[in-house]
Order: C-alpha cells, then structure tokens, then sequence
C-alpha cells in the first residue's frame, strides 16, 4: 500500500509539490524521501547487473558457450572485475547462461583377459641413464571444437620428450601403434633394447603392437591396468631435447 502511495507522490511531486500530497494522502515526508533514496539504491544496483549480465554474455559468447561460472568469473577478475563468484554465478541463472558439462568421463584403458602376460621390467623404477633405454606410453583424451579425439604419446623417461603421438576419432589398435611408429622413425629407426612400458589396455596388449615392436627390437614391459605411468612417478609430458 505505501509503495503504491510513494509511486503516486513521485508521479505528481512537480504538479502539487511533496508536501502537500503528503498530507493529503497522509503519509510522512521522511518515509517518501527514504524509500527515494531506496529505490535509486535498487536502480544503481540493477544498472550494475545489467552491464555486468552483459560482459558475461559477451564472454560466453567469445568462448562459444563453454565457459560456467568459474571461468567466468575468472575472466572478468582478469579485466579487472572485483565481483565474486556468487556474484557473476546468480544472474548466470537467472538468465539461463550456462557453459558446456564435460561428457561422462571415456575409458582410455580397457583390459583384454585373454592377452599373453607381459612382465613389468620397469617395476614402478621411472628413471633412466641414457636415451632410449625405457619409453613410456599412454592414452588420453582432448576436446577439439566440438569433438573429442583420443590422443596416444610415446615419451622418453630420460629426456621426458614425446617422441611420438598419434590421434584418432576411435581408440583402435592403429592409434598407439602409429605413435610408437613416429617415436621410432624421431630416433632413428634403430632402437632395438628399448624397453616401452604402458599400462595392460587391450591396445598395448593386441597382436598388431607386439608385432611392431617385435619388428623393432622393443621389448614390452606393462604395469597395472589403467596406470601407463604408475601414478605419474616422475613423467611429466614435456618437450625437452
């Protein structure tokens, strides 16, 4: 009921002056001047979340629609912004502005229980005194634009450089045997002794790689399912000489 009085004192103060529709409408001057300062309180407020509205749309728009809240966030505190989370989170909501949820998470390693067994000669040892004497090998996954695309590497535990990668829309046999083929061709073809440890994924294990790494003198090494590094014990994709 008072709002409705205030709009009305707002909406005629220049014709009959404040006071006067005060009285007549029976209400205090000093209620009108505080719910005033109220409301340009509340407009100052909304002006502010409607630039701040339209820098996140600006941003998620840059990022084609990838980025949630934290990164959001993490880009405005970036020009400068000092809003919070919760801040830029609740008019993300409220306009129905979201980024894009990451697929449920892809098995890179699926074992084959029919494999032949092959010995562990790394036994969790990641160090190496010379090049090309233990190699390791994973798979992984990337987001590319709006697909995903599975990525094989081979990495020298000595130099900790990925001698070799491969990638493929299907994780195949092919994907981490034409990785192993360029890690090969990068040092020279000549690599016999070399031992390439990975964890037992049906990939590692198939016919197809033990025959290429048979052709080249390789000597497989497998750790536990799922863990081509063994927890990451010293491996650290990097692209050192």
């Amino acid at each position: 009921m008072k709002t409705a009085a205030w709009d009305f004192v707002s909406a005629h103060a220049e014709m009959f002056g404040i006071k006067r529709i005060c009285r007549v409408l029976e209400v205090s001057r000093s209620g009108y001047y505080r719910w005033i300062t109220g409301a340009e309180a509340w407009a100052g407020r909304q002006f502010e979340e409607d630039a701040l509205v339209e820098e996140i749309r600006e941003i998620h728009a840059e990022h084609r629609g990838n980025y949630g809240a934290l990164r959001v966030h993490a880009e405005l505190r970036g020009f400068g912004h000092t809003a919070n989370h919760k801040r830029v989170a609740r008019p993300m909501r409220k306009h129905g502005i979201v980024g894009r949820h990451l697929r449920k998470k892809k098995r890179t390693t699926i074992p084959d229980r029919l494999a032949p067994p092959v010995a562990d000669l790394v036994q969790r040892d990641f160090t190496a005194s010379m090049l090309n004497e233990k190699w390791c090998g994973d798979i992984t996954y990337v987001q590319v634009g709006a697909a995903w695309l599975y990525l094989a590497c081979v990495i020298d535990i000595r130099s900790r450089r990925v001698l070799g990668w491969s990638m493929a829309p299907r994780m195949r046999a092919e994907l981490v045997i034409d990785a192993l083929q360029v890690a090969v061709a990068t040092r020279g073809r000549d690599v016999t002794g070399v031992i390439f440890h990975a964890d037992r994924g049906s990939h590692y294990t198939s016919a197809a790689f033990a025959q290429v790494c048979d052709l080249h003198g390789i000597r497989r090494s497998m750790g536990r399912v799922g863990s081509g590094h063994d927890c990451e014990d010293g491996v650290t994709v990097a692209g050192a000489a």
